[in-house]
């Protein structure tokens, strides 16, 4: 319960409900323990005497202490459902926020498929926890500590039947307890399994069409699938056996009052109605300690929830701003790098980067080019600092990285991914996703610049044309354009293209390149880029290879002085020919 107990503040602003919910189910408690003693005593003098009067009085009697207790178990479900219901909305924000604020190294390592796991079924099986504690975690003890009292006070020679069996069915609970919290982390481990086959598959399901691979994606969920299913079986076969041992104690320790308590009717030690009252008894005893069980399997469970979700509340994020941060910068749009040194993994990982040496003045237009894994992408996810470098600095604007605000930095700095995400909801929606501020002529003209103004009119909608999920109703090379006029909508000072007219045909990544070039004269463009037809007429184009900037210039001056430059133009453009320009 330790880590349970540490996500117990989230139920804080339900005190009162969870306060109020034991005393209620303590009413209806106490009323169900009253009413094996009137059956005895209806049995025992009302029968016995052959006095309906006292049948009747008890009778009535009984129906009210029921009715009093209905009260407090209806009152105690509709405030234990509340607070319940409320702490795992809470619990669930927390999370969600608490993932929103980590950092992208921190997202590598956690999966986005464990994430939704721990966001979704996690939270549910601590929430259930939670309510099931106000109700059963109540009921139960007191239903078995006081069913043992009425039953001492009842019949103390039967009562010893029944402390007898208390050990040896706590010993059985012990056991599959203890089991029981190893078998459940496996099962959550096999949720995420089956959560990131999903995930990685309706994200894909185009590409897997395309290769024809419905087969093998079908056998890769059917593993996943299984694998949850052996061990949901075995946990929850581990946890049934409690069941059966249970009900075999239950019936000899009834076996054992029916004999012990018979012969004792028949000496006349004892009356009917004192049997049937110790048969209730111990059998209420018994099944609140059956209850008790099935809630220590289910808090075995949470257990390994918690311990998930704790793993990511307690998480910190890689990238933290400086307790100075710089939250307004001068707008001017330089980049430097000096002696950056940049790895995914450990330190003692080969680096994506190695002792970088870079500088980009206000206003430029800068190319990166390179090998397939030469870092590209790395360094233009380092200006934004969705990483922090291993070693050197990273400016802008005269200032490291880590000491301006993350959000500030970004406000100033628009990236275009390689892959584009459109969000559901209007191609409107989508441009003003950076500035919903933005107005109507600033949306349109950064769709003309990126040349997605005369497509998105062609919608009998226009801008108020609603996108699928992940925009699937536009063309790879509309969603391309798109993302870039969204990246223009903020209005940056650093503008970063990651290969982002790949799926552009080349007429249209020039008309996209010529509005850039003349309606941005105040922002730095970076651009990365596969085509070589994409960075000719840039100011500077940057050769990266094997982690280091191997060459810097433009085209011509590169085709003069750099040889992996050279071969890269010359396999995609033709025999060299020098362009002056």
């Amino acid at each position: 319960m330790q880590l349970i107990r540490r996500l117990l503040p989230y139920l804080r602003p339900y005190w009162k409900e969870a306060l109020i919910a034991p005393f209620l189910m303590l009413l209806e408690v106490a009323m169900d323990l009253a009413q094996p003693r009137l059956m005895q005593q209806i049995v025992d003098v009302g029968i016995a005497q052959l006095d309906m009067g006292i049948v009747m009085r008890t009778g009535l009697l009984m129906v009210g202490l029921a009715l009093v207790g209905m009260v407090g178990g209806v009152g105690n479900c509709v405030l234990g459902v509340r607070a319940g219901q409320g702490y795992g909305a809470d619990l669930r924000d927390a999370l969600y926020r608490k993932i929103q604020s980590l950092s992208f190294g921190n997202l590598d390592a956690l999966g986005t498929g464990e994430l939704v796991t721990r966001l979704t079924n996690d939270v549910t099986q601590i929430q259930e926890v939670v309510l099931i504690s106000l109700r059963i975690l109540v009921r139960a003890p007191l239903m078995m500590i006081g069913s043992l009292v009425m039953m001492i006070i009842t019949s103390p020679k039967l009562a010893l039947l029944l402390l007898a069996l208390v050990p040896i069915v706590l010993v059985g609970l012990t056991i599959v307890v203890k089991y029981a919290h190893a078998l459940f982390s496996a099962v959550q481990k096999a949720i995420d399994d089956v959560n990131t086959v999903v995930q990685e598959n309706l994200a894909s399901v185009r590409v897997i069409k395309a290769f024809v691979r419905q087969h093998y994606e079908r056998n890769r969920f059917a593993r996943a699938n299984e694998t949850l299913t052996a061990r949901s079986i075995r946990a929850e076969r581990t946890v049934a056996l409690f069941g059966p041992f249970l009900m075999i104690s239950l019936n000899l320790g009834i076996v054992g009052v029916i004999w012990f308590g018979g012969v004792d009717v028949t000496r006349g030690n004892a009356h009917v109605g004192q049997i049937m009252a110790s048969i209730n008894y111990l059998t209420t005893t018994l099944m609140s300690l059956m209850q008790v069980g099935m809630l220590l399997t289910r808090v075995s469970r949470a257990q390994a929830s918690a311990e998930r979700v704790l793993q990511v509340l307690d998480a910190e994020p890689m990238v933290v701003d400086a307790p100075e941060a710089v939250t307004t910068l001068p707008r001017q749009g330089s980049v430097a790098l000096e002696g950056v040194t940049f790895s995914y993994g450990t330190d003692g990982e080969e680096p994506v980067l190695d002792r970088v040496d870079l500088r980009i003045e206000p206003g430029q237009t800068v190319a990166i080019l390179g090998a397939t894994g030469s870092g590209k992408s790395t360094l233009a996810h380092l200006i934004p600092r969705f990483y922090d470098v291993k070693a050197g600095r990273l400016m802008v604007d005269n200032m490291d990285v880590r000491e301006i605000q993350q959000q500030a930095l970004r406000r100033q700095v628009a990236i275009v991914m390689q892959e584009p995400f459109l969000f559901s909801g209007t191609i409107a929606e989508n441009l003003r996703y950076g500035r919903p501020e933005a107005t109507d002529e600033e949306v349109i003209l950064a769709a003309k610049l990126a040349q997605a103004h005369d497509f998105i009119m062609s919608f009998p909608e226009g801008y108020n044309t609603m996108l699928g999920q992940r925009g699937v109703n536009v063309s790879g090379g509309q969603k391309q354009r798109l993302a870039i006029a969204r990246a223009l909508v903020m209005r940056p000072a650093i503008l970063i293209l990651d290969d982002s007219t790949s799926s552009v045909d080349v007429e249209t990544e020039a008309l996209i390149q010529k509005a850039l070039e003349e309606n941005l004269n105040d922002c730095t463009r970076i651009v990365v880029a596969q085509r070589i037809s994409t960075v000719l007429s840039a100011d500077s184009i940057i050769v990266l290879d094997g982690a280091r900037v191997v060459a810097q210039g433009t085209h011509n001056e590169l085709m003069k002085s750099s040889k992996i430059y050279r071969e890269i133009y010359e396999s995609q453009l033709g025999n060299g020919v020098v362009v002056h320009g």
